[in-house]
């Protein structure tokens, strides 16, 4: 029997977890970095074990403190969660050697599908359809285009995509680099790539009695950097013939690693029909939140009963229903899916169904809330929000009509990227293949809900919102409106800056209402300095704002909008040198390209900085020589720190 489980992970999965753990009456230990030391999960638990430091490196990833915390808090069980140590075999190991009980599977099985290139090999011979392994050193251009893949782990580390010979060499070096710094292993391989492949995978759970189930499959194939964005289940692209040979694979699978507890075995199929394996997850997944929606199943329960020598019933209820799933990141999708970091000032995602129920209509499984920091050490999913429906469409209005609902403020997300995704006939009509965001364009599909008029009307909004608060403070006057005159004056002016967009909004509070220039059809009910209603062409709509320093964050059906105040008066010494490139982000410069003095190209690389788990490319933004380089491999740099200058050449 298990008494109390520590969760050697953080965020989400660690939450996720510790419910399961409360609904069967197990407590819970929880191990947090000094980042994480404010976290919920850290909070939840019901004990709490510190590792010092800050990067995974120095924390989550160190199998002896993970150990140790379990000893010191009194725990006898681990449950890995996903990602760090949950698909390390020598970790799983040190588990059982100090006499607890490992919440996955043996560890030779861990071992086994641990590396991707032995995996396959295994596969093979056990009748499972596998793409074949290419060997860097003799791949040709017949062979294009290619994945270059990490052996170990997963979640789009270390994995790239080539399509021209001449790429391969940095192709390679940039995956060994991202692969080992992520899983401890350099090793990559190649395989043929699949341009318009269906990311489709079963979820498949096995006692120690010798039963196997294929509880059901997912479709994952929409993919940001070969990690999954939007999942859900059953595939649409699925069949139940097809259905028949996916769960057959599965199976064998599993059985030929003699597997125990959650995993999932996941395929590539082509448009024909065909599926390959790809690998096999030997840890509980992201998404397996879609499958116990449509099955009634807590699979963290079962993997609690397994791992207890429960056996299952011979066969795993059938699936009803369609249930979908969405990773909320802090990532800026229109400029190259760059991570976010800073405060979530609030996170509210209305209609969330807090019991974790079969048929629920809408759940959210989250590692932040209110108030909490988004750091550059982990990875940037904040959350996952997963509705359930009788059917498809219903499932995706439903998601879509919540996350559009939802307010985030504080840092960037997809939210919009996402709600597009669900209102787009292409999804709709299940048309949801790996090249989903080539075919229909990213800069369409992460446009703004908010464009246009709304977000003119929303720079309205706040810009009144703003002068509300101020005559709230006001000591003066009598709390008059800003700007207010006896007789006719000059407009109150307030400009706000989104992205590119610069709004300068003029307008004057008088007698006869509010007279805005070029908002003819706008008339003004009331403004408060967190509401404000506005009559626009007889439909009067609500807007609710939030100020955060000079960010405006301004919430409507129509769409939510974050706003920069700019100063009244600039400082100059804020201007930066012609050809200067800054941080887009927090991070530790990982990689120099080049010197001082190196005359470069548009486009090439400069160096590479690695913030939230990934390596980004910082390029040159013309052609040029490098005047300035002010930094070395290394340092740990902050947002809008100068990297490099790219002068003119002479």
């Amino acid at each position: 029997m298990i008494h109390n489980l520590l969760v050697a992970n953080r965020g989400e999965i660690a939450r996720r977890v510790f419910r399961s753990c409360r609904d069967a009456g197990i407590g819970t230990t929880a191990v947090f970095s000094d980042a994480d030391a404010a976290a919920p999960h850290t909070r939840e638990a019901d004990v709490a074990v510190r590792l010092p430091g800050d990067a995974p490196g120095e924390t989550y990833l160190r199998a002896e403190l993970i150990v140790k915390a379990a000893a010191d808090a009194g725990a006898d069980a681990v449950h890995p969660g996903y990602g760090f140590l949950s698909e390390n075999a020598a970790f799983a190991r040190a588990v059982l050697d100090a006499g607890l009980t490992w919440i996955g599977p043996p560890p030779a099985a861990i071992e086994t599908m641990g590396s991707k290139v032995e995996s396959k090999r295994i596969m093979a011979a056990a009748g499972v359809p596998v793409l074949s392994e290419l060997d860097p050193a003799s791949v040709t251009g017949a062979d294009l285009p290619l994945l270059v893949k990490a052996s170990a782990g997963g979640g789009g580390r270390g994995m790239r995509v080539v399509r021209e010979l001449d790429e391969l060499a940095e192709a390679v070096e940039s995956a060994r680099a991202e692969a080992g710094s992520a899983f401890g292993d350099p090793t990559v391989f190649c395989e043929r790539y699949l341009e318009t492949g269906r990311h489709i995978e079963v979820q498949v759970l096995a006692d120690s009695h010798g039963t196997v189930w294929a509880v059901g499959e997912r479709e994952c194939s929409i993919q940001r950097r070969h990690q999954k964005v939007v999942e859900e289940a059953p595939s649409p692209f699925v069949d139940d013939a097809m259905r028949a040979e996916l769960f057959d694979a599965a199976r064998k699978a599993a059985s030929a690693i003699d597997y125990v507890g959650a995993g999932t075995v996941e395929f590539l199929a082509g448009p024909d029909g065909r599926f390959y394996f790809l690998e096999m997850n030997t840890r509980l997944q992201v998404e397996h939140p879609v499958t116990e929606n449509v099955t009634g199943l807590d699979l963290v329960a079962l993997q609690l009963s397994v791992a207890q020598g429960a056996k299952l019933a011979p066969e795993p209820p059938a699936p009803q229903g369609h249930s979908i799933e969405v990773r909320l990141y802090a990532e800026d999708p229109a400029a190259g899916w760059q991570p976010q970091s800073g405060t979530l000032h609030t996170f509210e995602v209305p209609g969330v169904d807090r019991e974790f129920t079969h048929g629920a209509g809408l759940r959210l499984d989250s590692g932040v809330e209110s108030g909490s920091v988004v750091g550059v050490h982990y990875d940037p999913m904040l959350a996952k929000v997963i509705t359930w429906a009788p059917t498809r469409d219903e499932a995706a209005r439903r998601l879509a009509t919540a996350l559009a609902a939802a307010k985030i403020h504080g840092v960037v997300t997809n939210r919009d990227l996402l709600v597009n995704i669900l209102r787009h006939e292409a999804f709709l009509a299940g048309e949801t293949d790996t090249a989903f965001f080539d075919r229909h364009g990213l800069g369409t599909l992460a446009k703004p809900l908010a464009g246009g008029d709304a977000e003119k009307l929303s720079a309205l909004a706040a810009a009144l919102a703003d002068a509300a608060g101020n005559r709230v403070a006001a000591t003066t006057l009598g709390r008059l409106p800003s700007g207010w005159r006896n007789v006719r004056s000059a407009s109150q002016r307030k400009v706000f800056t989104r992205g590119d967009t610069t709004h300068e909004v003029r307008y004057s509070l008088t007698r006869d209402g509010l007279r805005a220039e070029g908002y003819d059809d706008v008339r003004l009910v009331s403004a408060e300095p967190a509401r404000v209603v506005l009559d626009v062409g007889g439909l009067r709509r609500t807007f609710t704002v939030a100020r955060h320093g000079d960010k405006s964050f301004v919430d409507s059906v129509l769409g939510s909008v974050a706003f920069t105040a700019e100063p009244r008066f600039a400082d100059p010494s804020a201007a930066l040198a012609a050809g200067s490139l800054v941080a887009p982000m927090p991070g530790t410069v990982v990689r120099l390209a080049v010197g001082v003095g190196d005359t470069v190209a548009a486009g090439d690389p400069l160096l590479w900085l690695e913030a939230m788990k990934m390596e980004h490319r910082i390029a040159a933004p013309a052609d040029g020589v490098v005047t300035e380089l002010p930094v070395e491999v290394g340092l740990q740099v902050e947002v809008g720190t100068i990297l490099a200058v790219v002068g003119e050449r002479a």
